[in-house]
């Protein structure tokens, strides 16, 4: 089993967030590993209740504010429609996904986590206007 660190990123380049993902098998498809990411943040939110989730997506019925995504008090989060969101939106480009400095292109793609533990996903803003 292999423990890798997420790191979360602006477009920039700049980290927002970072945490270690532990358990995983050392090959793994991109889509699981969005899928176990998405698993464990909505399992931290879900535990903690805090006001905001912030996630890699917006959860259904919830508002964008500068400090992620404002939710309902006391809502619960679904991991596997939440997860099913961030397959949807890597489909649309709403993120990057990168393992060490590789861009991954395809959710299908298996990524050897022994030669590169270091995973950041990249959000990207749509722009105004455009």
């Amino acid at each position: 089993m292999v423990t890798v660190m997420v790191r979360d990123e602006t477009a920039t380049g700049r980290a927002v967030d970072s945490w270690p993902l532990t358990g995983l098998p050392e090959r793994i498809s991109a889509r699981e590993l969005v899928r176990l990411r998405v698993r464990e943040e909505v399992a931290r939110f879900n535990a903690a209740q805090p006001r905001h989730f912030r996630g890699l997506v917006q959860p259904t019925d919830t508002e964008a504010t500068l400090n992620g995504y404002r939710v309902a008090p006391g809502r619960r989060l679904d991991w596997e429609a939440q997860a099913d969101r961030a397959c949807a939106a890597f489909s649309h480009n709403g993120f990057l996904l990168l393992i060490g400095d590789h861009q991954v292109d395809d959710l299908d793609e298996e990524i050897d986590l022994r030669s590169d533990p270091d995973v950041a996903f990249v959000r990207l803003v749509a722009l105004v206007g455009g």
